[in-house]
């Protein structure tokens, strides 16, 4: 099994910064991508951010604000979330594809349980 633990999450005021970290343990044999996603209360789930390798992928909403990256050596993903905006309120998740066993090229997907972000005006 895999484990997913975020952290980082809290209350800050708008325009302030925050940054989610997700460390990732269990039965790792790699990591294909990790990423964060993000619902707020009576919306869907939506895509944030993806690191696959030195390739990072953005929403919209998250471009030129927030920042992606990885420690592979401690399977662990970052979300340096900056300028924030009250519409950045709420739940964060991280997410991660993950090979369990070298000889089973599988990818399994996995969630955290979530860290809140509140962005006060």
């Amino acid at each position: 099994q895999v484990q997913l633990v975020e952290s980082g999450g809290g209350l800050v005021q708008a325009g302030g910064s925050l940054r989610l970290s997700c460390a990732a343990s269990g039965s790792i044999f790699s990591i294909n991508d990790m990423g964060w996603y993000r619902q707020a209360p009576g919306k869907q789930r939506e895509f944030v951010a993806v690191i696959t390798g030195n390739s990072t992928n953005y929403a919209d909403s998250a471009k030129g604000r927030f920042t992606i990256s990885r420690d592979n050596a401690k399977n662990t993903v970052y979300l340096q979330m900056n300028s924030l905006k009250p519409e950045d309120t709420a739940v964060y998740y991280c997410n991660a594809r993950i090979q369990q066993t070298r000889s089973i090229y599988v990818l399994h997907n996995y969630w955290g349980q979530g860290t809140q972000v509140t962005v006060s005006s």
